[in-house]
């Protein structure tokens, strides 16, 4: 049997006539780039999340580094952030011209340390970015308590977490922005690249969409910006999605409750650890491996049996080729569990059209590879 890791041909196959009606109402408008359909999504997506304002960017990184150009985060500042997650969220903070500060990620969800991010708050730090790794919301409120103290703005990176929340907030109740990517392999993905800020600041909303159309905000009147623009194509078929992304997440949940019911009792590698009371919506089902010296072997294994695990983040952002490639970076203190989650992760195929036929020969092969 052949699993994939990724479902988007089948989303695709259950959506198309609301998706293809989308996307030919945009065609047939005439009207590709800010048009009717991305206000539209636009005020969709911001009824949704619940907060005042939704701005559809490029993608998910600029997404992550106009939020902090609007907040007037740039050269000579610094913004904490994981050290376990994908590398464009230090890279936006570079782009941005400020200086990333790398923080530890907590033994068990792998979210941010609060902890060390308070050990790591210097008089120029004027942001911090967490992660809600894996589809789990990071300890928000923690967080939070932390940024008021010191005056710090939060920019919430969600292009894993659309759809997730705590068990006493929800994502953007104190922060200045959180954002998000809609590429093909997100819980709500389009079919190119897209991105999303969401803000409760009308200064913020306001100064994004001025920077995302060539710091325009009125036809032929121009300041300093960029060409970042969510089209109306892909926000025709992200608001097709975005109507069942509560459905999609509660199928990715019971799967991922499957996942953990079969494999409970496995001896040479750890399940997910779901904080209590959280809405983990599981973009990655991610496994850890108790042997890191095993882990490809374990990866292959599953690949010959025609399974497409694999891993992510597999190289922390402090050991990537080059680093840190004369940017501004620190090291705050020791990285140990996120450099042990890189070493020791394996991702499940996990999405919501994945068949329980196809879970089980998964879980039956996981389950051969820890009996060997």
């Amino acid at each position: 049997m052949k699993v994939s890791f990724y479902g988007h041909v089948r989303q695709y196959e259950n959506l198309k006539s609301e998706i293809d009606a989308n996307m030919n109402e945009v065609l047939m408008s005439g009207n590709y780039v800010q048009g009717p359909m991305l206000k539209a999504f636009e005020e969709q997506s911001k009824a949704y999340f619940g907060t005042e304002y939704a701005i559809g960017v490029g993608n998910g990184t600029d997404a992550l580094w106009l939020s902090l150009m609007a907040l007037g985060i740039g050269p000579g500042d610094e913004v904490i952030t994981n050290a376990n997650t994908f590398f464009a969220t230090a890279e936006a903070i570079w782009i941005a011209g400020a200086k990333v500060v790398l923080v530890d990620c907590l033994a068990d969800t792998k979210c941010i340390d609060p902890a060390k991010i308070e050990a790591a708050i210097t008089p120029k730090t004027k942001a911090i970015m967490p992660v809600h790794l894996y589809g789990q919301c990071a300890d928000m409120p923690a967080i939070w308590d932390i940024a008021e103290k010191h005056g710090l703005d939060v920019v919430e990176d969600n292009a894993q977490g659309i759809d997730g929340a705590g068990d006493t907030f929800k994502q953007g109740d104190r922060s200045a922005t959180v954002t998000t990517s809609f590429i093909i392999q997100k819980n709500l993905g389009c079919f190119g690249d897209g991105g999303m800020v969401f803000t409760n600041r009308a200064d913020v909303d306001a100064k994004i969409r001025k920077l995302r159309n060539h710091g325009s905000d009125a036809r032929n009147v121009h300041s300093f910006g960029f060409n970042s623009r969510l089209d109306d194509l892909q926000a025709g078929v992200l608001s097709a999605k975005m109507k069942h992304i509560t459905a999609l997440t509660d199928q990715r949940i019971a799967l991922a409750k499957r996942y953990d019911a079969a494999l409970k009792e496995v001896k040479t590698f750890k399940l997910p650890v779901a904080r209590p009371g959280y809405r983990h919506v599981y973009h990655l089902y991610a496994i850890e491996v108790n042997d890191a010296t095993k882990r490809d072997a374990m990866v292959e294994f599953l690949q010959a049996a025609g399974i497409d695990a694999k891993t992510h983040y597999s190289i922390v952002i402090h050991k990537q080729a080059g680093f840190p490639w004369g940017k501004e970076c620190e090291i705050a203190g020791s990285l140990e569990n996120a450099e042990h989650n890189a070493q020791t992760c394996v991702s499940l195929p996990m999405f919501p059209e994945l068949t329980h036929e196809e879970q089980d020969y998964v879980i039956a092969k996981v389950l051969e590879w820890d009996a060997a």
